[in-house]
């Protein structure tokens, strides 16, 4: 069904049917891979680790042989779907600071660079993926994150992070974004958002040009991280360094099992109507997001659309690959019913599109970096569907792992391997159920101005009390 229900479901994304639909961002062919081969450096998964990685491997070596496996199409996972925020690691600042000290501040810097330098790198290769540095606003839609705001805001202040961090009363966020659901909130000052495909699908066609064998269609189905060799249905890649950057698919490696957990997101997708965008004054670009734990994240593009996500409702054990993440009505449905409470203005306006899949989420809400055993296989996972900017900062820590360098990116704090493990089964299969499904009731509670309830509130605040950094 589409226009005012639920709208058609999109092969992969609104940005990809966009994206491939023009010549500069579908090509040029990189068949699968049919025969064995060597290469310096063998990178699985074509998002945007992986192929930031191989963009700053040939940056710093030219002639270095890099070979790129994607089991689908290039930005076809995460990269192509997300929202398109492109933002830092402010919101992990505390943590980062709490654990590592002042040291911790370089992730911060470092992480804050990538912002620009997205941008910096679109405008340099002519590629337009829609980059506009219009930064982010937070919003309360229930009282209880009225006091949210205020603890963000002060954390901030805290934290050096004022500049960053200005709070904004209820008249000042309607002047900005004028919805209904809306109370107080904050602007973020230093964020982005782009189109997230066409930066995937442009990155890929100049590494390609660079020389980079990418061999798309190319599921890896064998891996040896000692002795670098990724088999394949057609062949076998056999280098002297790999990378792991697969997402919510690196949970199916034993390595990552205990160190992932999957969540579903979803993104339904508007009609153009940028008349209706003024008439509520969201003219400035800016990303918005609430504060729910299952944050609902929204913004405009470039041709008066909107593009409005969430968290799924679907909680499951299963993989990357079960069609429970794939598409979920259920979830979908409920987008339908939250984008028309918080857009009125848009009433009559249909809702073209929808999407979404699993995303990999880190127990200390931070991604994570380091070298397996054997030392010659890298990884960076565990991005918890805020990987736009930290990729292109995860590229550049991947590539010094893989070329043995010691600079500033492969020795920040995040690049030494520390992960916080989930427990071992059933025990973790069972509390993700039930303590997901309580924090979506606890959310859903405070949105209509109810109380959650104490086991509710109990159960959702569980994984802190544990150690995780994951939920209220």
């Amino acid at each position: 069904m589409t226009g005012l229900g639920i709208p058609r479901r999109a092969r992969r994304s609104w940005w990809l049917e966009e994206a491939l639909a023009l010549p500069e961002f579908a090509g040029p062919e990189t068949p699968p891979l049919e025969r064995d081969v060597t290469a310096d450096v063998v990178i699985l998964g074509g998002g945007y680790t992986g192929m930031w990685t191989a963009w700053f491997l040939k940056e710093r070596e030219p002639a270095l042989d890099v070979v790129l496996l994607e089991r689908d199409i290039c930005g076809g996972g995460p990269s192509g779907r997300n929202g398109g925020f492109v933002n830092g690691l402010y919101d992990e600042a505390g943590l980062l600071l709490d654990r590592h000290g002042e040291v911790g501040r370089r992730t911060i810097e470092a992480a804050a660079r990538s912002i620009d330098e997205v941008g910096a790198w679109c405008e340099g290769a002519r590629v337009d993926a829609w980059y506009e540095p219009s930064g982010d606003l937070g919003v309360s839609t229930n009282p209880a994150h009225d006091a949210s705001v205020r603890e963000t805001v002060s954390e901030a202040e805290r934290l050096g992070l004022a500049d960053v961090y200005r709070p904004l009363s209820e008249d000042e966020v309607r002047e900005r974004f004028d919805s209904p659901v809306v109370r107080t909130g904050f602007r973020v000052s230093h964020a982005a958002t782009v189109h997230p495909a066409r930066l995937a699908r442009g990155l890929r066609r100049l590494l390609v040009e660079r020389g980079v064998r990418i061999f798309e269609g190319t599921p890896v189905v064998r891996f040896d991280a000692r002795r670098p060799a990724a088999e394949t249905p057609t062949g076998v890649v056999r280098a002297g360094r790999a990378i792991v950057a697969l997402n919510a698919w690196a949970r199916a490696l034993r390595d990552f099992r205990r160190s992932l957990l999957l969540r579903g997101t979803y993104i339904v997708m508007s009609a153009p109507a940028p008349e209706r965008l003024e008439a509520m004054r969201w003219t400035g670009g800016e990303g918005v997001y609430d504060l729910r734990t299952s944050l609902h994240y929204l913004r405009p593009t470039r041709d008066g659309r909107i593009a409005f996500g969430g968290s799924s409702l679907r909680v499951t054990g299963q993989g990357a690959d079960s069609p429970s993440f794939g598409y979920d009505e259920r979830s979908a449905s409920a987008l339908v019913r939250d984008f028309r409470r918080w857009f009125p203005a848009f009433d009559g306006v249909p809702l073209e599109t929808s999407w979404g899949g699993p995303i990999d989420v880190a127990g200390l809400h931070l991604p994570f970096f380091g070298t397996l055993p054997g030392g010659v296989t890298h990884y960076g996972l565990g991005f918890t569907g805020n990987g736009v900017g930290p990729c292109h900062l995860g590229g550049k820590i991947l590539s010094g792992l893989a070329l043995g360098v010691d600079d500033e990116a492969t020795t920040l704090p995040i690049s030494d391997g520390d992960r916080r493990r989930f427990p071992p089964e059933p025990i973790f299969s069972i509390g993700e159920r039930v303590v997901g499904r309580a924090i979506f009731r606890r959310d859903d509670r405070l949105d209509a101005g109810r109380t959650p309830g104490r086991l509710t509130d109990l159960l959702a605040r569980l994984p802190r009390r544990l150690g995780y950094m994951l939920g209220p």
